[in-house]
């Protein structure tokens, strides 16, 4: 079902094009990576479905309807830069933002201990924001975003200032959210959590989303057709087995076995190169080489410099 909608949406500062005609839609109970260099438009997107701003063109429909200001409840945004105040003490603050959200006193405080210990800062709650490190103030932001449950939430760089353990331990929670049905936008620049996170993604470059679909069949769009075989036996046999199927890039023998890599040719399949050699050696493993998103994420964007939109990918 789809949760949110962008349809032909455009926005225009000066000079500046920000947004052109950018579609996408996101699937209830999904986590959505959108991704793109930096200044591609990626904020401008997020304010407006938030309704910081308005777009010139185009509309965004919230489970099929135009957005209306009382939506604004259903979203928690958690923004990349910091927006908390320093000199208050972190309950008072958490406790400030989810009034704000329409949580009443006593759910809201009941919420805010059980957070702070979730995430194991509670013996912080008395500090005054600038006496936290990045990490814990992002902790703080990440749990001012979730109090109040909302269906949809927005993570703009949620990892930002995170050591690894905190960053897993964020990832979790993200996670546990989307098990829950929540819908979920990740915008973020670190390619492993979108691979490790994400179910759809939108590249947003130079205003114009430029790929989307699911993650798998993206990476299925970007198969190299590269495998890493082991095998034990002759390597000219094994290699004039190839044929033509597939061509040899790099060879090495490790222990009395051979490593190489093999290109497949024309319309070839791994399990036909497997037959033909076979008969000459004992194979100890096949590996696909897989681009990773990062090196998708690179490809596409330096092949559309001239924005060439790629079709939409479904399942």
């Amino acid at each position: 079902m789809k949760f949110l909608e962008v349809i032909e949406v455009s926005k225009q500062y000066y000079k500046h094009r920000a947004l052109d005609k950018v579609s996408i839609d996101v699937n209830e109970g999904t986590i959505f990576g959108l991704l793109g260099p930096n200044g591609a438009g990626k904020t401008t997107l997020i304010r407006i479905i938030t309704q910081i701003i308005s777009p010139d063109e185009g509309k965004v429909l919230f489970q099929g309807k135009e957005w209306q200001e009382e939506m604004i409840k259903d979203i928690g945004y958690l923004p990349e830069e910091r927006g908390l105040y320093k000199k208050v003490k972190v309950f008072d603050q958490l406790l400030y933002l989810a009034q704000l959200k329409g949580l009443d006193r006593y759910s809201a405080i009941q919420k805010i201990e059980w957070w702070l210990k979730h995430l194991q800062i509670d013996q912080w709650k008395n500090k005054n924001i600038e006496d936290l490190s990045k990490g814990m103030q992002q902790k703080i932001q990440f749990i001012a975003t979730i109090l109040h449950q909302p269906k949809l939430m927005i993570l703009d760089e949620p990892f930002s200032g995170f050591d690894p353990i905190n960053a897993e331990i964020i990832k979790k929670e993200i996670l546990n959210f989307r098990n829950e049905g929540k819908t979920i936008i990740l915008s973020t620049h670190n390619m492993n959590s979108v691979e490790e996170l994400c179910d759809d993604i939108a590249l947003i470059h130079q205003s114009k989303v430029v790929l989307k679909g699911s993650v798998y069949n993206i990476k299925k769009q970007f198969k190299s057709n590269i495998y890493q075989i082991c095998f034990k036996g002759n390597l000219q046999a094994f290699t004039h087995a190839l044929w033509a199927s597939a061509e040899l890039i790099d060879f090495k023998e490790v222990h009395n076995e051979w490593i190489v890599r093999i290109k497949l040719l024309q319309n070839a399949s791994i399990n036909q190169i497997l037959q033909q050699v076979l008969p000459v050696c004992e194979i100890v493993y096949v590996k696909e080489e897989e681009l990773s998103m990062n090196d998708i994420f690179i490809k596409t964007v330096s092949q559309n410099s001239d924005i060439q939109v790629q079709s939409t990918l479904t399942e």
